[in-house]
């Protein structure tokens, strides 16, 4: 069983920057794929970033990619979302997540993810 625990989130100002983290335990055939999205209140759930594959190919959303990164640190188990620039837009419930397929599309987001965290909530104040 996949375990995936956030932490990272937090209160910020528009314009201000976090760092979110994701640790992953449990068998590595259950986190081929591996994301972060996020959930607005009130809102469909979204997809961020995306690792796609065991060779780093990353996929990040459109509507974030300027100002958002993603990165996995293979020894630590670890997914990180770096958030910059960061706008009340941006306030949400977010989300690691991890998949057993594998995906050769370039957004891996759009597969099925079997596994999830607790959630981390990040708040961006105007």
């Amino acid at each position: 069983q996949v375990q995936l625990v956030e932490s990272g989130g937090g209160s910020v100002q528009a314009g201000g920057s976090l760092r979110l983290s994701c640790v992953a335990s449990g068998p590595s055939n259950g986190r081929n794929l591996l994301g972060w999205f996020r959930q607005a209140p009130g809102k469909e759930r979204e997809g961020v970033a995306g690792v796609c594959s065991s060779g780093g190919r990353t996929y990040v959303a459109d509507s974030v990619r300027d100002r958002f990164s993603i990165s996995h640190d293979i020894a630590l188990n670890t997914l990180y979302l770096d958030m910059y620039n960061l706008k009340p837009a941006d306030t949400a419930m977010y989300y690691c997540a991890a998949s057993v397929r594998r995906w050769a599309a370039p957004n891996c987001l759009e597969a099925d993810f079997d596994y999830w965290g607790q959630g981390t909530q990040v708040t961006v104040s105007s």
